[in-house]
């Protein structure tokens, strides 16, 4: 059956740490001697971006389904990126590639055949070409714009063949390139949120105006309302509670809450009262771009079941209800 650790004393545990010491030698050259290189790299897809450019990818074999990944990597934190086969690419989906676009390049060696056949037609069309390559002097090294060194002492396997350090190499710098620039673009939750609309990812990143009642559906008297129109208008809404607003700027709010501790105050006198008498007039509320998250966050601690959503100028946008965060796997 031969011997499953691929070589005398090389331990799956050796495997994993030979991939460890791969990244942890890139992460020095990015410290280090690859720092100017890489933001180079950075400045270039934020440039396409500004243009409204796109980040093609390319790579044969392994290095290919890497490549895939950075891809969908680079489109999900807000740069528009794309795959491109590059055996594919000879027999008509070169036509993707758009003046404007910059190409990021994956070969170990630098010499795959099937990238070198384009390489006069990236230079001509893209805007600029970036490569991770393990091999400097490469062909494909010495015709990009930027050649970035994802090279490996040794292949994490027992015969030193097949593509696994090299590859988690890539993977990690695919990564690093598509994080910085989402950071240099100033990418936030909200703009992530937004590209991510669907499964649990979605619903935790949903935002709070995904979520609230709006228009019609909030309860809404004036301060001069009587207390008992007030009490209609919270049961024909049925959100525990009333809004008390004057043109649409928020004065205060009357809750299910409210209204039961003054009537044990009060007594009957409590139904002489106007909304502005007994309202709340400091109520929690929140903006509707924070994450659904943050407002069940709210609610919890405060052991309140809703938030009143304003805008910077306190007009009332809606209300949100614990009810409308139930069953949203939030946490």
């Amino acid at each position: 059956m031969g011997n499953p650790e691929g070589k005398e004393g090389m331990t799956p545990a050796e495997l994993v740490r030979t991939e460890a010491a791969a990244l942890e030698a890139l992460a020095a050259r990015l410290d280090g001697a690859m720092a100017e290189d890489f933001d180079r790299a950075v400045e270039l897809v934020v440039r396409c971006g500004e243009g409204r450019g796109r980040v093609v990818v390319t790579g044969m074999g392994k290095s290919g389904i890497i490549a895939q990944k950075i891809a969908a990597t680079l489109s999900s934190t807000g740069s528009p990126a794309l795959f491109l086969h590059p055996a594919e690419a000879v027999h008509g989906d070169l036509g993707v590639l758009m003046p404007g676009d910059v190409v990021v390049a994956l070969s170990a060696s630098g010499e795959t055949e099937e990238i070198l056949r384009l390489l006069a037609t990236l230079k001509r069309k893209g805007d600029a070409l970036i490569s991770f390559c393990c091999n400097l002097e490469s062909t494909l090294a010495r015709a990009s714009d930027v050649v970035l060194d994802v090279g490996v002492e040794r292949e994490a396997c027992g015969m030193n063949l097949a593509p696994t350090a090299s590859t988690t190499a890539m993977l990690a710098l695919g990564d690093a390139l598509a994080i910085a620039v989402s950071l240099r673009k100033g990418f936030k939750a909200e703009d992530f949120a937004d590209l991510h609309p669907g499964g649990k990812l979605g619903k935790k990143l949903k935002l709070v105006r995904d979520l609230m009642h709006a228009g019609e559906a909030i309860p809404v008297v004036s301060a001069a309302t009587a207390m008992t129109d007030v009490i209609y208008e919270m049961s024909r809404k049925k959100l525990g509670l009333t809004t008390v607003q004057d043109a649409g700027k928020l004065l205060g709010v009357i809750s299910d809450g409210d209204l039961r501790r003054l009537l044990e105050r009060e007594g009957g006198a409590a139904l002489e009262m106007t909304a502005g008498e007994a309202m709340n007039a400091k109520p929690r509320t929140i903006a509707a771009q924070e994450l659904a998250a943050r407002a069940l966050a709210e609610l919890e601690e405060r052991k309140i079941t809703s938030l009143v959503v304003v805008d910077g100028e306190g007009r009332v946008e809606g209300v949100l209800h614990l009810h409308d965060l139930w069953g949203m796997e939030l946490i």
